[in-house]
Formats: structure tokens, C-alpha cells, sequence
């Protein structure tokens, strides 16, 4: 029989999409993976009583609360879960953190860098104390892209030269799909730029272990206007969709685009680093694939690495090989990390530092959009 492990009560603020899968992630990490602690999911925050108590009997939630203040004062709860929309990251991580409790916050980050600043300053005070913050690229706990980071830091692609990486979706395509909280500044802070775009700029720095230097941007919104709850019409105040070029600080180039109006295109996150002795790429509508390529002479050409073996990145506390891994197993990676960390007492990654170096990324995009795509360097302080 395995000893006991010590319970953290989490309290999660938000119930939407994010919160199904983080729900999911808190109830199975602890059955698959040998976390020093096991979550108890002990209170479920959302402003719509009715709304939160539904979806905490369905997800699993011991209790609910209707004011997040209420959620991060609660003795039971040692770890806060923010699963809100951008505007109120700031507020509640930092609350949270100045209340000795450990934080989880979905990405990107916060609406603007002065918060994700804030929010990075507020990590390390508490860090002082003990108490550890993670922002939820979780991208980069798919096997394929934590082993494609392998390969980079082990030399095996040489000297990095290109990097090139979109993400593609398509449910905006229709301009009579209704307005949303994910298209307005106030809520959202960007719109496919910081939705789909923080992910890129995350896995590409998480890959090659490098940091965009510059950008030259260009966005641009398609449909300026959508149907309102009301019956009436909102403006769309972020972008539609956002490409800019970018500079590593190893001194390789790299492109990306975000766009949420490519019609075919589900869940698209593609990267592909070529190096001076390989290359290297994935498209997460494949997730549990990567393409390798190296050699010379007719014969050579891409081959496909099935990313499901024991010895790669999170695979053994899973299934057999061949076995395939989804989505939602992301999630319950990323939650697995952060649980070893506070059990062994160390800062988990990406940190909050990391969620700030996205921000200023993404803030660096949009100032080199609104200076017809001038080359904008990335703010470091």
C-alpha cells in the first residue's frame, strides 16, 4: 500500500470551457501521476448561483461560491485556479497570492503588460513565503512538443536558423456568429493575437529555448461588427487576425500568424523549426506526431516520430504505445507539474516571469501594427 499523500484544496474561479478541462485534470492527475499532493476540488466560483451549483455537480465540486473575494478567503482552499476572462486575471491572481494561496492562471497572462507586471511582481513576493504561481500555456505538455524541446536542447537540429509557426482556426468565419466576451478589448485585452497567438510566441520560446527579440506586425479585424444578446449590433474592438515576423535571440528569424477565419482549419497549432543539421515540425491536429527530418541524397525526407513511447515526455503514466493521448491530457500534465513543484518547494514553469515575457511580446505586435508593421523591439526591464 502506497502512504498517504497530503490534500491542497482548490478553488477554481470560472466554469466555461476552461474550467471543464481544468475540472477534468484536478479529478485525474493524482490517479496517474505520483503527485506529492492530491487536489481536492473544494469550491467552484462563478457570479450566476444557479449556473456555478450546475456546473459544479456536474464537474464534481464539493461547493460554490458566487464572490471570488469569498473563494480566496476560505481556509480550505490552498490553491486558486483562475479560469476567468483576461480583465480580472490581475485582480484575483494577486489577491490570491498576497493570501499565502498558490495560483494557476489561464494565458494569456493579463490584458496588458503594466498587469502581467504587477502579477509577475506579486509571484515573487510570494515566492518568499513559499507560495508558487504557473500560467497555463499548456501546449507545452504535449508529449510531442516537450520532446521536440528535447531534441533542440540536445543539439540533435544544430544551430537554430528558422522557426515558423501558425495557429489556425475557423469559428469566426461566419459573420453571423454572435459577439462574445473574446471579442471585445475591454474583456479580452487582443483578439486571436493574445487567444491564439500567446500560445505560438510560448511554444516557440519554450522549443528552442530562445526569446523574441523584435517584431514587424500587421492585424487586421475582418468583421467589424456582430449580433448582440440584445438583437442589436456591438463592435468588434480586437483583431481578427495577426501575422508578424520575428527575431530569436540567437539570432534566428521566425514568422508567425494567429487568425481565427481559416475556414477548415479546427485547432491548427503548427511549428517547425529547421536547424543547420535538422528539422523539426508538428501540427497539434496530429498531437501525437512529430516530422524529423535529417540526412541528404534522394532517399532522404520527413519521418514521422509516433510520439507514445514510455520514454517520452509524460507517455508512462498513461498507456501501452500506439495508445494515443488527447487534449485534455494537457491539462492534467500541466497540473501534475505544478503539484510536483509545490511539493518539492521549487518554482513550477512557465512562471509568472514567463507569462510576462509573452505579454510584452504580444504588446510589441500590437505596437508595430499600429505603426504600419515597424520594426518594434520587445520591451525587457
Amino acid at each position: 500500500m502506497s502512504p498517504a499523500r497530503e490534500t491542497i484544496g482548490i478553488g477554481m474561479v470560472g466554469h466555461a470551457f476552461m474550467g471543464a478541462v481544468h475540472s477534468h485534470a484536478w479529478r485525474s492527475v493524482h490517479r496517474f501521476f505520483d503527485s506529492p499532493l492530491v487536489p481536492r476540488l473544494a469550491v467552484l466560483g462563478g457570479r450566476d448561483e444557479a449556473r456555478a451549483k450546475a456546473a459544479a455537480e456536474k464537474y464534481g465540486w464539493e461547493d460554490v461560491e458566487t464572490d471570488w473575494r469569498k473563494l480566496v478567503a476560505r481556509d480550505d482552499v490552498g490553491l486558486v485556479d483562475v479560469c476567468t476572462p483576461g480583465d480580472s486575471h490581475a485582480e484575483i491572481a494577486i489577491a490570491a497570492l498576497e493570501a499565502g494561496k498558490h495560483v494557476l492562471c489561464e494565458k494569456p497572462l493579463a490584458n496588458s503588460v503594466a498587469e502581467a507586471e504587477a502579477m509577475a511582481e506579486a509571484a515573487r513576493r510570494a515566492r518568499e513565503r513559499g507560495v508558487r504561481a504557473m500560467v497555463a500555456f499548456n501546449y507545452r505538455r504535449v508529449p510531442a512538443l516537450a520532446h521536440a524541446r528535447n531534441l533542440v536542447a540536445s543539439g540533435a537540429l544544430g544551430e537554430i536558423r528558422h522557426v515558423r509557426s501558425v495557429y489556425l482556426q475557423d469559428w469566426l468565419s461566419d459573420p453571423e456568429a454572435p459577439m462574445t466576451w473574446r471579442l471585445r478589448k475591454e474583456s479580452a485585452g487582443s483578439g486571436a493575437l493574445g487567444d491564439l497567438g500567446a500560445h505560438i510566441v510560448d511554444a516557440a520560446q519554450f522549443v528552442t529555448g530562445d526569446l523574441i527579440t523584435g517584431v514587424s506586425a500587421l492585424t487586421n479585424t475582418f468583421v467589424k461588427q456582430r449580433r448582440s444578446e440584445s438583437g442589436g449590433t456591438d463592435e468588434v474592438t480586437v483583431d481578427d487576425t495577426a501575422l508578424f515576423l520575428a527575431r530569436l535571440s540567437s539570432g534566428a528569424v521566425a514568422s508567425f500568424e494567429a487568425t481565427r477565419y481559416a475556414l477548415g482549419r479546427k485547432n491548427s497549432m503548427r511549428l517547425e523549426v529547421n536547424g543547420s543539421k535538422a528539422s523539426l515540425a508538428f501540427d497539434f491536429e496530429s498531437m501525437n506526431e512529430l516530422q524529423w527530418y535529417e540526412g541528404s541524397g534522394t532517399e532522404a525526407g520527413f519521418r514521422r516520430i509516433l510520439v507514445t513511447e514510455p520514454q517520452h515526455p509524460y507517455v508512462s503514466a498513461w498507456w501501452p504505445p500506439g495508445h494515443l493521448l488527447g487534449y485534455e491530457h494537457t491539462f492534467t500534465h500541466e497540473v501534475a507539474d505544478l503539484l510536483e513543484a509545490i511539493g518539492a518547494g521549487t518554482d513550477p514553469a512557465p512562471g509568472f516571469d514567463d507569462g510576462l515575457r509573452v505579454q510584452r511580446v504580444l504588446d510589441a505586435v500590437e505596437r508595430s501594427a499600429a505603426a504600419e508593421a515597424n520594426w518594434t523591439s520587445v520591451e525587457e526591464k
